[in-house]
């Protein structure tokens, strides 16, 4: 038998040399390493996996009930009942503790399945009445995007700090209102930017950032969804705003910039409906345009109503390029990420432990006002992108490409800014 053979050799519990198993437990004191020790109110674990493998990540460390932030639903269509009120449930810094709704058994039925006092339910044209209740502290505005104002000038009136689905309104002017309401009423507004707080967007645009890949040059965003019947709220102007471009567009619109941390200096856009399609008679179905930045980089988007659906981004650097792949959905993002290795390209794919963005988006918001902080996306970002989409459709009307001479009320935040 040669060494490496001897050194392999069966032995030990469960051979002939050993013990026989299974065996019956005994009753053994716990080791520190699987009891773990609490450190500032809250239970850490030292690493029980091998070097060679992702460290497990600590627990939780929710607040107590009681000192989450208290919110209020404003608006239980298909997004609060399939996104935020789950979300909520997994948020460790919020609760929600009221609704409002022009909907009673609706609501009703909401109130029950997560635990709300029905007395915490108002109605639109009642929600200065939030006011008298404590336990409101915030609103979460999901209606649509024509009632956005309405609404958050009414929390802001009630004394509630408010979070706001995108697009924050319809216009400039509209947003320019909501930001001027909540600075009077001296109360936070964050507006809904989710893919900024999902893990593996932060992590491209991070990575976009640093240089490690070289300067970004081109930047390929796609967002599309065909999309149904022509009565509902999304194809009525008056509520939504526009078409596409304020709907699901403004994914690659904000996106754009987030990668880049960077404003366009030139917009040019094209708009494609098709003939004879009632639904589309005041919004427009499809779009695509062109961002051209400062640094040299171009971005090109296209958005529409018409096709497969489809959520992704591409990022062509000096030195390799990025793919993230469902950026702009709910969930199922991939990253890829390729450059040079010697003779031959590496394509390498990054895998995170995925968390749920809204949550994510949630206590970030929550954490803004326990703590008095400005969030990473306040009105000034949602007036931004409301600057910039008028842009767009000016150039799409003109069919000539808009130079952007204004200041940007929120220029996009660099990542190693937010984490530090």
């Amino acid at each position: 038998m040669t060494k490496s053979q001897r050194d392999y050799a069966p032995s030990g519990p469960g051979t002939k040399s050993g013990p026989t198993l299974p065996a019956a437990g005994k009753a053994l004191a716990p080791n520190a390493i699987d009891t773990g020790e609490v450190k500032e109110q809250a239970v850490v674990f030292e690493n029980w996996k091998g070097a060679a493998d992702r460290p497990e990540p600590q627990p939780a460390a929710p607040l107590p009930p009681d000192e989450r932030l208290g919110i209020a639903i404003v608006g239980l269509g298909r997004l609060s009942l399939n996104q935020i009120l789950p979300a909520l449930n997994e948020s460790q810094f919020a609760r929600a503790v009221a609704l409002v709704s022009d909907r009673p058994e609706k609501a009703l039925a909401v109130a029950k399945q997560y635990g709300i006092d029905p007395d915490a339910i108002y109605r639109y044209d009642e929600m200065q009445k939030m006011a008298d209740n404590p336990k409101i502290q915030a609103v979460y505005v999901v209606t649509p995007n024509g009632l956005h104002r309405d609404h958050v000038v009414a929390a802001a009136k009630a004394g509630k700090h408010v979070l706001c689905e995108k697009p924050m309104a319809n216009t400039p002017d509209e947003a320019r209102e909501m930001i001027a309401a909540c600075e009077q009423a001296k109360v936070r507004l964050m507006i809904a930017y989710r893919c900024q707080h999902e893990l593996f967007n932060v992590e491209a645009a991070r990575l976009t950032q640093s240089g490690e890949l070289g300067k970004p040059r081109v930047i390929e965003a796609i967002t599309s969804q065909v999309q149904g019947p022509g009565d509902q709220w999304r194809m009525r102007a008056a509520l939504a705003g526009g078409g596409v471009l304020p709907d699901i567009g403004l994914y690659c619109l904000n996106g754009v910039r987030t990668m880049l941390a960077e404003e366009p200096v030139e917009v040019y856009a094209q708009i494609i409906n098709p003939s004879n399609d009632e639904r589309f008679s005041e919004v427009e179905e499809t779009i695509a345009f062109t961002l051209r930045f400062p640094s040299g980089a171009i971005a090109n988007c296209f958005s529409s109503y018409g096709t497969h659906e489809a959520k992704d981004m591409r990022i062509r650097l000096e030195k390799g390029w990025i793919a993230l792949d469902n950026a702009f959905a709910y969930e199922g993002q991939r990253l890829q990420i390729a450059q040079r290795n010697g003779q031959s390209e590496q394509v390498n794919e990054l895998r995170l432990s995925p968390k749920n963005q809204f949550t994510l988006e949630i206590d970030h918001f929550a954490q803004c006002v326990l703590h008095d902080k400005t969030p990473y996306s306040p009105g000034e970002e949602g007036l931004q992108d409301h600057i910039l989409m008028a842009a767009i459709y000016r150039s799409a009307r003109e069919n000539m490409p808009v130079k952007l001479t204004h200041d940007s009320p929120h220029p996009p935040l660099k990542i190693a800014d937010r984490q530090g």
